[in-house]
């Protein structure tokens, strides 16, 4: 049966939308540090998709599993087949922009050294350096009959080579990791500029003086699988929940191979017998240019940065904070609040927390935790509450990926203060952002409730674009409620009146929503749908949309990411048109908008309609009560539709085209305009310096006295 022309492959989609985070590394609208960043960014996200999305078909090939994927009809050897060619494309596109950066750099007096082309002068000073400093804590190996070929570590450099043995036609093979026990930038000031090489191309060059039978090398990263699931090591009832993550953890390490990357072009008798040992395929391998990891850019950059090289950044951008005296816990009990980040601090939240902490009133907080901070002042607040007695649960997801070990350790420490700490549920992973005080009063209960559309960590909170709901009104409170105490005892919460929960009354709830947009536009009457979110695989929405334009209702959606289904498709989405926001701020939060005018119905949530989100994870949202905020998030989605900096359209072929402004038209940079939408919520406009910080402990101390002294 031949495939729906509206559908698009989810990794396909995602390799497209890592395409346009690399554009940003040689537009010119962009400062050159913040294309730097950008190309580091593009690598490290195609790391993250090789270990986990091609990892996962990788399994699914040794399993002969041949279910095909739902909407394209592609078995998971067709996508491997399909995301290969398209990843050697993106990289040879990478290579020319990394190129282009070194050039810029060198315009500003920051020359990449070429070892391969030094001066005497400098031959003779970069192998005494190396001599001196790197080859002391080398550790080569070489590989025979009595040495076998080593564990290669994920995501780390090595350098190979082949060794001329003691006959004539003998060769053996040799192994030098490279690791992290020196600094990976090395740096040579001069009178003309400053002049800047990686460690592992120093190493390469002397490369003979650790094997002095070298005949041909080559620098070479791996990129393993780690895509691992908790329920291979639930096995045991008996066994501790934290152990089995922290055992997956180890095992993610020692998982196959799916990807090697080549610095320069490896003679075939090394890249041959590379691919033998790791069991991968000749089109897994891939040649470059551009250095193995780009992550040396943020080391980079910091440096420009300290050294004054203001004009390569943005324009300083921070957060707006309250003004003094502000509490957010006594401002919503007047009306219901919207913080929007970047653009506002998280302070006046984690503030509330550490008020409800030492508050006398409060009897418990509830929340639930997905990612959080290294150095996270909002789970310190939970632990100061549980030390002064008040009942605090933590529903805490050790699944978080990349971020276990962080959640480990936080649960631990939870668990030490008093915390009850909860793991959610052993098929979905709870991906809510949802928090619930409770406070008791001559008057009886009353709660605070909280809904955001990302996570409970400070660092993102200004990276990231989310939202934060928060309201005491009883209604949300109760459903709040009602969720905290379904997650306790291991169960789905299935119906809800003002909150969205997936996966049992999200997905439906907004399927409704577009039903009635399409009754609307079968009776003449005016319809529309507007959709902001990071991704779009769910193919019961995709069906749903297209049926919507069909119809004749307007659609506009803003997806950041995967987005699987084809806009302008003749007889199927000719009504449905897509835009990516890519720019400064990584695009997070999650609007949902259906009809106009004071029919409009908006909602926020935690959850994308990707099918995992719909119906793998435990996602809360709500239908926004309050017009003045509904009518704000409208503003969002407006300004992002009129936005001609960072956004790109969908053709449809499934490409994108920059949006650029017409002649005359003022430019619209959705970002930087939603500081102005916000600036009079609460704070101080853009320009204005936050109040300086103080240390943590002396934070905390200050608010524990104040409260004890009330």
């Amino acid at each position: 049966m031949a495939a729906n022309p509206i559908f698009i492959n989810r990794e396909l989609s995602w390799l497209d939308f890592n395409k346009r985070v690399l554009a940003l590394s040689k537009d010119k609208t962009v400062p050159l540090a913040e294309q730097m960043k950008f190309a580091a960014i593009y690598g490290s996200n195609l790391d993250e998709f090789f270990m986990v999305r091609v990892g996962s078909l990788y399994d699914r090939t040794l399993l002969k599993n041949e279910i095909t994927e739902n909407k394209t009809n592609m078995t998971a050897a067709q996508q491997l087949q399909a995301i290969m060619p398209k990843t050697g494309e993106l990289q040879e596109q990478c290579d020319k922009y990394v190129a282009k950066l070194f050039e810029n750099l060198e315009k500003i007096g920051y020359k990449k050294i070429n070892f391969e082309a030094l001066s005497k002068e400098d031959e003779k000073f970069w192998k005494k350096y190396f001599q001196n400093e790197l080859f002391p804590v080398l550790s080569p190996q070489i590989i025979d009959h009595r040495h076998p070929f080593p564990f290669l570590r994920n995501q780390e450099i090595y350098l190979c080579a082949t060794l001329k043995g003691k006959g004539e036609a003998t060769v053996s093979y040799a192994i030098l990791p490279i690791g992290n026990q020196f600094e990976r930038i090395l740096y040579l000031k001069k009178e003309d500029a400053v002049y800047y090489g990686l460690a592992e191309e120093l190493i390469l060059h002397f490369a003979e003086l650790v094997f002095p039978t070298l005949q041909k090398k080559c620098l070479f990263r791996i990129t393993r699988n780690a895509d691992i699931t908790a329920k291979e090591g639930m096995f045991d009832q008996d066994i501790d929940y934290r152990q089995v993550m922290s055992e997956l953890l180890k095992k993610r390490r020692k998982l196959a191979a799916v990807r090697i990357q080549f610095w320069k072009q490896p003679a075939q008798e090394i890249q041959s017998y590379l691919c033998e040992k790791l069991v991968l395929p000749g089109n897994q391998c891939f040649a470059q240019t551009s250095p193995l990891d780009l992550s040396f850019f943020f080391k980079l950059t910091g440096r420009l940065q300290s050294e004054g090289y203001t004009q390569l950044f943005y324009p300083p951008a921070k957060p707006m904070q309250a003004p003094h005296g502000y509490k957010l816990g006594s401002e919503v009990r007047k009306h219901d609040v919207l913080i929007a980040y970047p653009y506002q601090s998280m302070r006046p939240f984690i503030k509330m927390l550490l008020a409800a902490a030492f508050d006398p009133e409060v009897i418990s907080i509830k929340m639930t935790l997905y990612r959080m901070a290294r150095d996270s002042q909002i789970v310190q607040a939970l632990i100061a509450a549980a030390e002064n007695g008040k009942e605090v649960v933590a529903v805490v997801e050790l699944r978080a990926r990349f971020d276990e070990q962080n959640n480990i350790d936080w649960s631990k420490q939870l668990e030490e203060a008093g915390c009850t700490v909860l793991y959610g549920l052993d098929d979905y992973k709870v991906h809510s952002k949802l928090t619930l005080i409770t406070r008791r009063t001559q008057n009886g209960y009353h709660y605070t409730t909280q809904i955001g559309t990302g996570n409970y960590n400070e660092k993102t909170s200004e990276q990231y674009t989310d939202l934060s709901y928060v309201t005491t009104r009883p209604e949300i409170g109760e459903e709040a409620a009602a969720v905290f105490n379904n997650l306790a005892v291991e169960r789905l919460t299935a119906h809800t009146s003002h909150l969205v929960v997936a996966p049992l009354c999200f997905k439906s709830v907004l399927l409704e929503e577009m039903d009635r947009e399409i009754e609307k536009a079968k009776r003449g009457e005016p319809a529309r749908i507007i959709i902001k979110n990071n991704s779009l695989s769910d193919k019961d929405v995709i069906e749903k949309l297209s049926e919507a334009s069909c119809a004749g209702v307007p659609i506009d959606m803003v997806v950041r990411g995967i987005c699987c289904i084809r806009a302008g498709v003749p007889g199927y989405t000719e009504n449905l048109r897509v835009r990516s926001i890519v720019g400064r701020y990584l695009e997070h939060s999650r609007i949902y908008s259906f009809g106009d005018g004071g029919n409009m119905r908006i909602y926020m949530a935690s959850g994308d309609f990707l099918t995992r989100n719909t119906e793998r994870r435990v996602e809360v949202g709500l239908k926004v009560p309050d017009p003045i905020i509904a009518a704000k998030l409208r503003k969002i989605v407006d300004l992002e539709l009129a936005d001609n900096v960072n956004a790109r359209e969908m053709k449809p072929d499934g490409s994108y085209s920059k949006v650029k402004p017409n002649p005359g038209d003022p430019r619209v940079d959705s970002q930087m305009e939603l500081y102005n939408l916000f600036k009079d919520d609460f704070g101080t406009a853009i320009s204005e310096e936050p109040a300086p910080k103080e240390s943590k402990q002396g934070f905390f101390q200050r608010l524990g006295q104040l409260f004890r002294r009330k």
